[in-house]
């Protein structure tokens, strides 16, 4: 603990809380002629406070996998690693499916650069994250590849988690069987049919395994998987860190908090990708 102690001291500079804009990885890796100057490093009482205030939850060393496919919902996968990555001494892993690190392209044109390949990816994982999407997700549901490997990191991980249609991932890969679970309200019910039980709740916990709901709710997701892992000091810190303090500036986000020609619209417009999950749990 003291090494990792001294190493955020030379890392780190200014007195923000929990920056995530200076690389902790780098900062550790650093030789003594590149750390930072002792005058701007972090000061002794400043972390004497955040040890006070953070305890055991300050340092930790998990291993972090965020699956990457083509057309993936970029969304799905920023907001969570955003709370992952400003996790001190967490390791997080840009997971591609593809056989190279080109950057991956999200549904909506947001190239995404990996970081490993599923083949070099660590085996033994404290947290396996699927994103959502649409036509990506469908595709590679149908990936033997891709499914394989989740089921192989999912039989070692700690904690086995989704956002929004990466739920659908995990059902296909045979890990929701008998558990509660959420997804995008498009999807939600189609859980059923994977044989998991679908719940309509922001973020849902079953054992080992933990789901958000649609695209943004991977920001609460994130923040109770922090928690877990953290404590509730360490997630509330990157709470305002973040400055999430969501107020929308109308009702709306629910098929039952939406004016009623607003949610009818959007339902037709999505029963065919419905169907085509559906569709994908019968084969």
């Amino acid at each position: 603990m003291e090494t990792n102690r001294r190493a955020l001291l030379q890392g780190f500079t200014g007195a923000a809380l929990l920056a995530p804009y200076l690389a902790l990885q780098k900062a550790m890796a650093a030789e003594p002629a590149q750390t930072a100057p002792a005058s701007s490093a972090m000061n002794e009482d400043h972390m004497a406070a955040m040890s006070k205030v953070l305890g055991p939850g300050l340092w930790g060393q998990e291993q972090v996998a965020m699956l990457l496919y083509p057309k993936f919902t970029a969304l799905d996968l920023v907001g969570p690693h955003y709370f992952f990555a400003c996790m001190w001494g967490a390791k997080v892993h840009l997971v591609t499916t593809e056989k190279d690190l080109s950057p991956v392209m999200s549904d909506l044109g947001l190239a995404i650069s990996p970081t490993i390949t599923m083949a070099d990816a660590p085996k033994d994982l404290d947290v396996l994250f699927i994103p959502g999407g649409t036509e990506g997700t469908l595709s590679v549901m149908s990936r033997t590849d891709t499914i394989d490997w989740v089921k192989d990191r999912a039989a070692r991980a700690k904690h086995i988690t989704s956002v929004c249609t990466g739920s659908m991932v995990l059902a296909k890969a045979g890990l929701l069987k008998g558990k509660r679970a959420t997804s995008h309200w498009v999807t939600r019910d189609t859980l059923a049919d994977f044989g998991a039980i679908p719940v309509n709740e922001r973020v849902v916990k079953d054992g080992n395994i933990l789901t958000g709901a649609g695209v943004s709710s991977g920001l609460d997701f994130a923040l109770a998987l922090v928690e877990m892992l953290r404590g509730k000091p360490y997630a509330q810190s990157l709470m305002l860190q973040a400055e999430y303090h969501p107020e929308p500036p109308f009702p709306g986000g629910t098929l039952s908090s939406s004016p009623a020609d607003v949610g009818q619209m959007m339902d037709d417009m999505f029963k065919p990708v419905a169907a085509q999950f559906k569709a994908l749990a019968a084969g």
